[in-house]
């Protein structure tokens, strides 16, 4: 997904809303025209006044732009003809009018006129589609000239297919690849070379004779790096695809996560919503905490910022209620901080209850009086409510960990790097830090590969509960 495609989708949304206003109030115009009079030789039921319209009218785009987005006419990079997307537009616009001449038929006194409803579906469907042939038309202009939003692209393998797919990517701009290499073969190091000298945003395979733990590989790498992965049918089987056409070819998209595009916003709004609520209901039980913490050491910060590594590896500082000693606390603002540090290995190699690159220390000394309360119901955790209004992390996806524990992950393990990490998430709700990791990594992966609203807010229903049950390291 590129930015220029994200960009192109919400400005279709807008535009579409305009044009569908825009054709209601051309329609309001007409009917009132000497022309219009004379052929439909009566007034009509006609009692609603252009401001009454107006209102009546925004509220009918809305739920137009709806039945559009249910048909598919927002889909970022869509490959639809004209013709294809002109039909797209009147059926979702046919069902909209027959939802609206419904609801007048209930309701005449609303309004009823029947010359300005089919006028309104007809202007509707006409200016729609001409506005997405000029805004297809603008993005096919930056994409072929300007180079923007064009998808960097590495072929894998070998044949008269992929030597034919290679000459239709190069001979038509206008399909928006760009083709960076093209090895017969697959070689990790090499790829990883290719990528980090030009970039690649997709992977073409197709090598029916390749083995599988070498696709695998690829896949893996696809995965971690937020590479599209692409390929014609072959060994590897996917989970989650989807089937499209290219050049007269079959080929399989594999699907890393619905978090891509549009899942990608509706999940910022709704965690800056959330967020922004639960940061005023729970103010009052921060500011007693808060006073709680610097009552127990004037002298030390109240909050305390730990660095992790969020998506795609970049380190931000999460914020939590100091629950540990200062004497004691990991930070370099700590006068005593190598002698903390020194004290927590040893605490790890003593005491640590997980298994894996993850570590959680059983019965840490390290606690405050206040820290034992606030942490056993995790209330030290309630400042990164602001983690997720700022947009470091959201309120659901996999936990955030330290530099030196990524470290240590297995190259597979960094697939829990691709989206941002949460407050929450599957791990939370399955048995907290009970977990081993390799347990709490495929959880993880599960939710990233089944993500959903619905999905959301089972888990953030479930974190309460979640949060009563005992832990190993309490």
């Amino acid at each position: 997904m590129k930015k220029s495609e994200l960009l192109f989708s919400i400005m279709q949304v807008f535009m579409d809303f305009a044009l569908l206003v825009c054709g209601a109030l051309v329609a309001y115009r007409l009917r009132d025209t000497t022309q219009i009079q004379s052929l439909i030789n009566k007034e009509g039921l006609y009692n609603v006044s252009l401001e009454q319209y107006v209102q009546l009218t925004i509220l009918v785009a809305i739920v137009a732009v709806i039945v559009y987005a249910f048909e598919g006419l927002y889909n970022i990079r869509s490959t639809r003809h004209f013709w294809q997307e002109s039909y797209a537009v009147f059926k979702g616009s046919t069902i909209v009018i027959v939802m609206v001449m419904i609801g007048f038929f209930l309701q005449r006194e609303w309004f009823s006129s029947r010359f300005i409803i089919v006028s309104a579906w007809g202007l509707a469907i006409v200016f729609v589609c001409f506005g997405r042939v000029f805004l297809h038309g603008l993005q096919k202009y930056f994409l072929v000239y300007k180079g923007i939003g064009v998808h960097r692209v590495l072929l894998v393998g070998a044949g008269e297919k992929m030597k034919y797919i290679c000459s239709v990517i190069r001979a038509q701009k206008h399909l928006g690849y760009r083709i960076v290499d093209h090895v017969e073969y697959i070689n990790i190091p090499q790829i990883k070379s290719i990528h980090k000298l030009q970039g690649i945003d997709e992977v073409i395979v197709h090598e029916s004779s390749l083995p599988d733990d070498l696709l695998i590989k690829l896949h893996d790498f696809c995965e971690i790096n937020n590479i599209t992965y692409k390929y014609m049918p072959s060994s590897l089987q996917a989970t989650r695809f989807e089937m499209s056409m290219f050049a007269g070819e079959p080929l399989i998209e594999h699907l890393h996560t619905p978090l891509d595009g549009w899942g990608k916003i509706i999940k910022r709004v709704m965690d800056i919503i959330i967020s922004g609520v639960l940061i005023i209901f729970t103010s009052p039980i921060m500011l007693i905490s808060a006073l709680l913490v610097k009552l127990e050491n004037v002298h030390a910060p109240i909050v305390f910022k730990n660095a992790r590594i969020g998506a795609d590896g970049k380190e931000f500082n999460v914020y939590k209620f100091r629950y540990m000693k200062w004497q004691w606390c990991t930070t370099k603002k700590n006068p005593d901080w190598e002698k903390a540090m020194a004290y927590e290995k040893e605490l790890i190699a003593k005491r640590s209850v997980r298994v894996g690159p993850i570590y959680k220390i059983k019965d840490d000394p390290r606690k405050s009086w206040i820290g034992k309360f606030l942490e056993r119901f995790s209330l030290d955790e309630f400042p990164q409510f602001f983690n997720v209004f700022l947009g470091d992390m959201s309120l659901v996806g996999p936990r955030p960990h330290q530099g030196r524990e990524v470290e240590k992950y297995r190259e597979y393990h960094r697939r829990l790097l691709t989206i941002k990490p949460g407050i929450s998430g599957m791990a939370q709700i399955s048995g907290r830090s009970d977990l081993n990791f390799e347990d709490e990594y495929r959880l993880d992966v599960y939710y990233i590969e089944h993500w959903s609203i619905l999905l959301d807010l089972k888990i953030l229903l479930k974190t309460p509960f979640a949060v009563l049950r005992s832990r190993n390291n309490s």
